[in-house]
């Protein structure tokens, strides 16, 4: 090999699904890039602690390189045939997209879902975000209405931010266990 040639080598990650612990939330603000979510990340896991909500990360060398949030919609006596959960907050560092995280994370959210006897699970996309839609489509969700996408959050600077993303609303009928 000359020095005009370019070396190469192939690095293999292990990475493992698996709810998010308390060290886990400055990580999830992946180097200041979320940090304006920083209120609703812990709120999510405060959540996450009493069981209505969940987040699912996928952890490279104990660090969040991805997650999905799942909000439990329904209360307990709901009829198992009505019992809807949603899907949210799916992302995955730029440098590991394409290689299967995002579709391992919604199948694990699913399998978690279906095994607390979860029928159907929803998400929602931005009408502009088309390679998130045919991921979801080709993982088995189908349209079925549309939001305008109007909410607002506090930064973590205290700050009222508003988001104004029409989205399509998705669902899939979960196999239960």
């Amino acid at each position: 090999m000359t020095a005009l040639e370019n070396p190469t080598f192939r690095v293999s990650i292990s990475v493992h699904f698996r709810a998010a612990v308390h060290q886990d939330l400055p990580k999830m603000e992946w180097y200041g890039q979320y940090a304006h979510y920083r209120n609703l990340i812990r709120r999510a896991y405060r959540e996450q602690q009493i069981g209505k909500r969940l987040i699912l990360v996928a952890d490279s060398n104990n660090f969040p390189i991805g997650n999905i949030f799942i909000l439990f919609l329904n209360p307990e006596n709901t009829p198992k045939t009505e019992k809807r959960a949603y899907l949210y907050s799916l992302r995955v560092m730029e440098m590991f997209r394409g290689c299967g995280i995002g579709t391992q994370l919604i199948q694990e959210a699913e399998n978690l879902m279906a095994n607390r006897h979860y029928r159907w699970s929803t998400i929602a996309v931005a009408k502009t975000n088309h390679g998130a839609q045919r991921l979801y489509e080709r993982l088995g969700y189908e349209i079925f209405g549309e939001d305008p996408g109007n909410w607002s959050y506090f930064d973590h600077e205290g700050r009222a931010r508003q988001v104004q993303e029409p989205c399509w609303l998705l669902q899939k009928e979960l196999v239960l266990r």
